[in-house]
């Protein structure tokens, strides 16, 4: 897939660029791309929940009345779950839950993931430069330019650039990341995906090793 290439300004210019098919031209595998975001949404869960069970309880251990002859249920100390302000049962305990993917597999998501973006046309690839200054003008006046203001923003560079990143910093529903540092849900979540041409060879790179 062959696309123009677009300066900062959102102008067209008489460069192009051929994605590489290894990364944004794959059959792409939904079962994966499911697997890499369930993965990255479980690890942002900080697993700090915690309920008092029985035994934590500070209430009398006490029986509360005799086990047998009052013609009721039988019952224990204070805490049993079944009273008012007793403890829970099976309660939820700190826990991390984090789980492990294999590096091919998260591999095949992401690509999968691109490639679903570049049949969609939601990739856009710009030149690899920088903004002359950190303003959040010069960000949303490339968005106004490619149209693609108020959308979900995901933009990829080859490095964190200062300029670029402080100009983004203030816009709701964008994000900059590096090439190597790109994941699923980014992409899977980006409306729009704006690509540096440095950037592509970084992915390619990064994804096939």
């Amino acid at each position: 897939m062959q696309l123009s290439v677009y300066n900062l300004q959102g102008k067209a210019t008489s460069q192009s660029v051929t994605l590489p098919t290894e990364v944004f031209g794959i059959e792409p595998n939904d079962h994966a791309i499911y697997l890499d975001v369930k993965q990255y949404l479980a690890n942002q869960r900080q697993g700090t929940h915690k309920a008092k069970e029985r035994s934590e309880m500070s209430g009398s251990t006490r029986k509360l009345k005799k086990q047998k002859g009052t013609g009721g249920a039988r019952a224990g100390d204070i805490n049993n779950p079944q009273y008012r302000g007793g403890a829970r049962v099976f309660g939820p305990r700190p826990r991390d839950y984090g789980f492990k993917l294999n590096k091919k597999l998260k591999s095949l998501a992401r690509k999968s993931a691109l490639t679903y973006k570049a049949q969609g046309n939601a990739v856009i690839v710009v030149e690899d430069a920088s903004f002359a200054d950190h303003k959040t003008k010069n960000f949303v006046d490339l968005m106004k330019a490619l149209k693609i203001e108020g959308k979900r923003v995901l933009m990829v560079t080859n490095s964190l650039d200062k300029n670029i990143v402080l100009s983004a910093r203030n816009i709701q529903k964008t994000k900059v990341v590096r090439a190597t540092d790109i994941n699923t849900y980014d992409v899977v979540n980006a409306a729009a995906i704006l690509v540096s041409t440095a950037a592509i060879n970084t992915i390619n790179e990064t994804l096939n090793k």
